[in-house]
């Protein structure tokens, strides 16, 4: 593969009138020719300003026109760059802020009151502070900031690397740091160039990105798109009708998506879910958390043979991929390694025998750490290079990786353990249901005992009624022992737009009221 066609400067210089970024909402179209000279100009700002290689960039945005610009700067001067999820509370986002240890920070008009709200003292250590689309005070005024610089590139370019923070579903979350590359921003990876032959990535490719582009997989996406010179479509907000819309009226070839997303789909009405003509769509890949089997398999019957799966971190430890073909002959598979292999491992560090439950682990990926919490990266690593995201699962005798659930949300109920993952898949098959999660709440006898929280469908009365329906739903297709003994309910559950659930906040509430009792 040519060197250059991971770098969005050879775009520009080629072609420099093509999409980078289409913004879907507003119509925002970003060409390669801007995309190149204005990620030079804040490089060249941000080196004039004393960052150096492995210094480090904060960027809370929303989706906006500029994101992959300011990421795009980080990646070609030698930066950590560390997205700051745009959802985050004042605090929450100071606490990364300062956490990464960010020399300049990148904000928007739009997010400024939360940014101004950030604990002075953070942001008095940060010495580059930029909002776009406005100024306030403390910050400078990012296009005036950029505008006197050069749209050349820095004439000695080098490789940056993403620091992502965990999303804290399960406590403080934490930065995964990885080292910078040895090489400079033009030279590709093997696992970039990968996705030329797994996905058909490739120059003129129109990529759907319904997801926040804080999070790791849809900036990862986005930028890679724009590695090989495709277009990114980037929705400021995901709904599901406007999504398939635009795959038809855009000719969307790849989208990455989430199970929620599929969900959201697929209960749409007849004329909004059928009526878009989705025939140039290649390839939908989704992650991030775990599919319902009986969702996955509509998709695959709508959409056809399309949907690819991959189970991977932030961390990148490891990664395992499934095609359509392969997952309906095995179904609810995240697939086999892509990369090093897969261990199941007791809690004591033995090796299971193939379909017993265990912590997955996965050997030969790339270096990382938590940033600094050295107890948290060891804690996540065994000897002999293996490494684990904290997930349960088991390998089955064709060796293909089944996730039963994280290990942190795993409920021990009379020395049993329960899945809640397998729980909240039968539940979410009730038409009454929108949204669920279920977890572990004290009690005196068995320790704990399984709780559903439920956040019911549009027009759907939370009832004690429908709790009885429920549990007797889930008594039809599950073993008693795994049933919830009780549902509660809410208007809106905390899931993150990426598809993750704060399943830790419901949880927090049972087991502040109640202690776990000691045996």
């Amino acid at each position: 593969m040519d060197l250059d066609v991971t770098y969005p400067g050879t775009h520009a210089e080629a072609d420099p009138d093509r999409a980078a970024l289409v913004m879907a909402t507003a119509g925002t179209v970003v060409t390669y020719g801007e995309l190149d000279a204005r990620s030079n100009r804040l490089a060249r700002l941000l080196r004039r300003s004393g960052l150096g290689r492995g210094d480090h960039i904060a960027v809370f945005l929303e989706n906006h026109p500029r994101y992959l610009e300011v990421v795009w700067a980080g990646l070609r001067s030698g930066l950590h760059v560390t997205p700051v999820n745009s959802h985050l509370t004042a605090a929450e986002a100071g606490y990364i802020i300062a956490d990464c240890g960010a020399r300049a920070l990148v904000t928007s008009r739009t997010l400024a009151d939360v940014a101004l709200a950030v604990e002075p003292s953070v942001l008095a250590a940060v010495p580059i502070r930029l909002m776009i689309d406005g100024t306030a005070d403390g910050f400078a005024g990012y296009e005036d900031a950029i505008a006197s610089e050069s749209g050349r590139c820095l004439d000695d370019e080098v490789g940056g690397a993403y620091m992502f923070y965990s999303s804290g579903t399960t406590g403080r979350p934490k930065g995964v740091l990885r080292p910078l590359p040895a090489t400079g921003p033009r030279a590709w990876e093997p696992r970039v160039a990968r996705l030329a032959d797994v996905y058909g990535y490739r120059a003129g490719m129109r990529y759907l990105s319904p997801a926040p582009t804080y999070h790791a997989a849809p900036l990862g996406s986005c930028i890679n798109v724009q590695r090989f010179g495709g277009t990114v479509v980037m929705m400021e907000h995901f709904d599901a009708a406007h999504a398939l819309r635009l795959i038809d009226e855009l000719r969307i070839t790849h989208s990455q998506w989430v199970p929620t997303m599929f969900i959201r789909m697929l209960r749409l009405p007849d004329h909004e879910r059928l009526g878009p003509d989705l025939s140039s769509h290649e390839v939908a890949v989704h992650a991030a958390a775990p599919c319902p089997v009986d969702v996955k398999r509509q998709m695959i019957e709508w959409w056809g043979p399309i949907l690819y799966e991959y189970y991977s971190g932030t961390e990148l430890a490891g990664m395992t991929a499934i095609t359509s073909e392969q997952w309906l002959a095995h179904p609810g598979s995240v697939g086999r390694p892509l990369q090093g292999e897969v261990k199941v491992l007791a809690d004591d560090g033995r090796e299971l025998p193939r379909g017993q439950v265990g912590l997955v682990y996965f050997s030969g990926g790339p270096e990382f750490e938590y940033h600094g919490d050295p107890a948290k990266t060891a804690e996540s690593k065994r000897p002999g290079g293996l490494t684990t995201f904290g997930d349960l699962g088991y390998v089955d005798d064709d060796g293909w990786l089944f996730l039963t659930d994280r290990k942190a949300f795993m409920i021990i109920a009379g020395g049993v353990n329960i899945y809640p993952q397998e729980i909240e898949d039968v539940l979410l098959l009730h038409p009454a249901v929108d949204d669920v999660a279920v977890f572990g709440v004290p009690n005196s006898d068995l320790g704990e005992e399984v709780k559903a929280v439920v956040q019911p469908a549009s027009g759907v009365d939370a009832t004690p009624e429908l709790a009885t329906e429920l549990i007797a739903f889930a008594r039809a297709r599950l073993a008693a022992f795994k049933c919830p003994r009780s549902v509660d309910f809410e208007a809106e559950l905390p899931r993150l737009p990426t598809g993750k659930l704060y399943k830790r906040l419901l949880r927090d509430r049972y087991w502040a009221v109640t202690a776990a009792p000691t045996s």
